[in-house]
């Protein structure tokens, strides 16, 4: 029985390195897709292939994820606790990919990690939450905003005496190659988050992990890759048109620092949100034009799924384990 539960739980969990993916594919092809750099056909694909890479890339995130992050109870608890925290993640992203809001699968995740924990009885890692989530879940956004403002204003500097239709060209190729470093780095921060939550469930199940099994990264990184393809266009269309006008400056200006964000914190092992890094970099790329530029009320909404998004995956996952144990 424990077993069989087992694979449903890796099964959940591979749904929702799915459902990251087609929620998050915004992330590495919104920009390009709007300012024309890219078509569907090409930017999808190129993205889910970047993502099963960046997702090998390495496991600092996951092992943060997977054995620093909760205690989880053994045996049929635990393993309740870990479904409960997938269902509560999987659907608020479907939550919000129906509104078109660019919320955070990561922090869905560790909400409802964190929620099912609480309901079972287990010990939340408390520093670890403030030093690895909380404070980059701050720190990421602010940093993006602020270094792709200055990017943007160092390139607005360096080509003031070129045609716009010549800078456009230039940066098109250019930002192909941002693009896809973006790709990279959420597969290598958001993939990793999937093989976390299949190590805990492993180790809830009774099974000695050491590490990381290939296994698990292959699967959790091809899964993430799958949904990228497919590709959720409701919060494509409000990243690329919605929140500021982009072009391929912008662009690549934005999508330049958020691979950097990412693949820096990666080093240090914080899972933080690819989706909040892309956004503010979009936001603070395009601010340069003047913050009227800015759409403050889908800016509002989006803030709104930000600050909703831990808090509703932890009750939900919290209500889902204990009406699990009382039905069982």
């Amino acid at each position: 029985m424990q077993d069989t539960l087992l694979v449903v739980v890796v099964v959940l969990a591979l749904a929702f390195a799915w459902m990251n993916g087609f929620h998050d594919a915004s992330n590495a092809v919104a920009t390009s897709l709007s300012s024309a750099t890219l078509t569907a056909r090409v930017a999808l694909p190129l993205a889910g292939a970047l993502n099963v890479v960046g997702a090998l890339l390495g496991v600092g995130v996951a092992q943060t994820i997977g054995t620093r992050l909760v205690d989880v109870p053994v045996s049929s608890p635990g393993l309740g606790l870990v479904a409960a925290a997938l269902v509560a993640a999987f659907g608020w992203n479907v939550v919000t990919w129906s509104l078109g809001l660019p919320s955070s699968s990561s922090h869905a995740l560790i909400g409802g990690l964190t929620g099912g924990a609480l309901a079972a009885g287990g010990a939340v890692q408390w520093g670890v939450v403030r030093d690895l989530v909380l404070v980059p879940m701050v720190l990421s956004p602010v940093v993006g905003f602020a270094l792709a403002w200055l990017l943007m204003a160092a390139i607005i500097r360096s080509v003031r005496e070129v045609t716009y239709g010549t800078a456009r060209r230039r940066f098109k190729i250019a930002q192909t190659v941002s693009a896809s470093a973006v790709a990279l780095g959420h597969g290598l921060q958001d993939g990793q988050k999937t093989m976390g939550v299949i190590v805990i469930a492993l180790a809830a199940g009774g099974h000695a992990v050491d590490g990381v099994p290939l296994w698990v990264r292959v699967a959790a990184a091809v899964a993430l890759g799958a949904g990228t393809v497919v590709g959720g266009g409701r919060i494509i269309r409000t990243l690329g048109r919605r929140v500021v006008p982009v072009d391929p400056v912008s662009g690549f200006a934005a999508e330049s620092v958020s691979a950097v964000v990412l693949a820096g914190t990666a080093v240090f092992q914080a899972p933080v949100s690819s989706t909040h890094t892309v956004t503010a970099s979009i936001m603070g790329a395009g601010s340069t034009r003047g913050r009227r530029e800015i759409r403050w009320a889908v800016v509002r909404r989006i803030l709104l799924a930000w600050v909703l998004t831990p808090f509703a995956t932890a009750l939900g996952a919290a209500v889902l384990y204990t009406a699990g144990g009382l039905v069982a």
